[in-house]
């Protein structure tokens, strides 16, 4: 893809690509079977941890969400990444689920997922194109935000 290497383009939006953040419970960051890797849940950590806790429509601004969604995306690269070793392998995302911790009267979820999406376009180009789900919830662990999944088909 033209415009350098993933990781370049992250460089370029002055992101550096984090370590895998350590699993809370019983699972692995990231997952291959045949050309697909599944990441699992990806919450807004920054070195191990929440800047922002709550629901959002509440204690959090739909626009602090969308960035914390972007971090999750960032995050979710770093554990594809763990699996792959060249994040360049990415052929496309397949896959986006975004669970957002909605105050009761909160309807814009779309929006705040569309910051991992935007990061995915951003990073990858055309390969960052996906279907995707956006889910209200009641609460997330660690009382997060947001929490971000992504699937994406790699090459060999």
């Amino acid at each position: 893809m033209a415009g350098g290497t993933v990781e370049g383009r992250l460089a370029g939006l002055g992101l550096t690509l984090p370590a895998v953040a350590a699993p809370l419970a019983s699972y692995v960051p990231a997952l291959r079977t045949g050309p697909y890797v599944y990441t699992s849940g990806q919450l807004p950590l920054v070195e191990g941890k929440l800047g922002v806790t709550g629901k959002v429509g509440a204690e959090v601004t739909p626009e602090e969400a969308k960035e914390l969604a972007r971090t999750c995306a960032l995050n979710a690269l770093a554990a594809v990444k763990s699996v792959v070793g060249d994040l360049d392998r990415i052929v496309r995302v397949v896959k986006v689920v975004g669970f957002v911790a909605s105050a009761p009267d909160f309807t814009g979820q779309p929006g705040v997922i569309n910051g991992a999406s935007e990061l995915l376009g951003e990073a990858l180009g055309d390969a960052g194109v996906h279907a995707r789900s956006a889910v209200g919830v009641a609460v997330l662990p660690l009382d997060a935000p947001v929490e971000v999944e992504i699937q994406v088909e790699v090459a060999d």
